[in-house]
């Protein structure tokens, strides 16, 4: 079960957030009182990606108690004793592709999936910021209205980037991070122009979501051999239209997001987070293993783990290894 919850991130921004399994019970108290206020390409889901159809959902789809668009339900705290979990997805991402994660780590933790600005079922404002700022100032909103803090973050890509910055702006708020197959250096101007012209390539509108799956796993020229989970992938992200099927967020806003971030490295952000961080990698993934273990020697508590057989899409390339890899540092986070 995924029920949503609306919170408000930055500049007014409406975020869909999406608690997996049994939330907790509320205090009797504030029920007394009334509910309280709420306030492609080398790198991210590009050519080389693949997901498992396993973590294939939409929270929305499953759960009739979703809120209505701009309704804002009112989150109980983490009242039960549970520890907070916040996922944060990458790029073109959504929430939904966290709840094969999200489910494992409901039956220990109150876990919430965000989809972030511009993605999934959250606002998509055209003059919205896209900023770093905007994606970490959003995540540090929800996890206050939400209840979460002291959190675990688990990023993949874009994701994990906003984990860390937020983790070294606050660690008031986080007690351990997991980064998923994200870089701390610069990726470059070519890197931003191979994804302009990738989005440009796609053959919008699609007539039906097979045409989606076709064109993702067999026909997009950056695929360089057929891979039917990463056509699953994109079928996840795409929506109806009256003229066919098209993508759930806007490709200019994604570039405006990406731009962000590729023309910067982002070590001195990772020097500056004091919690335990494991930094986890597929080894057919967009981080390479040298890069992976100098961001460990980064990070002041850093760890590294790695899932064979594995692409940039570690959690859904091997679920069960994914699962395997992070546990460990989850109970030692639990011990301390």
């Amino acid at each position: 079960m995924a029920r949503r919850i609306d919170v408000t991130g930055t500049g007014g921004v409406r975020l869909a957030a999406w608690e997996f399994g049994d939330p907790p019970k509320p205090d009797p108290a504030q029920d007394a009182h009334g509910p309280g206020d709420t306030h492609g390409p080398q790198d991210e889901h590009g050519p080389q990606d693949g997901q498992d159809s396993r973590d294939r959902r939409d929270p929305e789809a499953e759960d009739g108690r979703a809120a209505p668009a701009g309704q804002q339900v009112a989150a109980p705290p983490a009242s039960n004793g549970s520890p907070g979990v916040l996922l944060l997805h990458g790029l073109m991402g959504r929430a939904s592709h966290w709840a094969c994660t999200a489910r494992w780590l409901s039956g220990r933790y109150r876990a919430v999936a965000l989809d972030q600005r511009g993605h999934g079922r959250s606002d998509k404002p055209p003059r919205a910021s896209f900023t770093r700022d905007a994606y970490v100032d959003d995540a540090e909103s929800a996890l206050e209205q939400l209840g979460l803090s002291p959190v675990v973050l688990i990023g993949h890509a874009m994701g994990a980037l906003t984990a860390w910055q937020l983790a070294a702006r606050r660690p008031d708020l986080v007690r351990g991070l997991i980064i998923c197959d994200m870089r701390a250096s610069a990726l470059g101007a070519a890197s931003q122009r191979e994804w302009a012209q990738w989005f440009e390539s796609w053959p919008l509108p699609f007539a039906t979501l097979a045409d989606v799956r076709k064109w993702f796993g067999e026909d997009d020229p950056w695929v360089e051999r057929p891979n039917p989970a990463r056509g699953e992938f994109y079928a996840e992200v795409m929506a109806e239209s009256p003229d066919g099927w098209r993508p759930v967020f806007d490709p200019d806003q994604m570039l405006r997001s990406r731009e962000t971030w590729v023309y910067d490295a982002h070590w001195e952000e990772l020097a500056q987070v004091r919690c335990p961080a494991l930094v986890v990698r597929g080894l057919d993934g967009e981080l390479g293993r040298a890069e992976a273990q100098e961001m460990v020697r980064v990070l002041p508590r850093g760890q590294y783990a790695e899932v064979a057989d594995a692409g940039h899409l570690v959690h859904y390339d091997q679920p069960e290894a994914w699962r395997a890899a992070i546990q460990p540092f989850l109970d030692a986070l639990d011990t301390d």
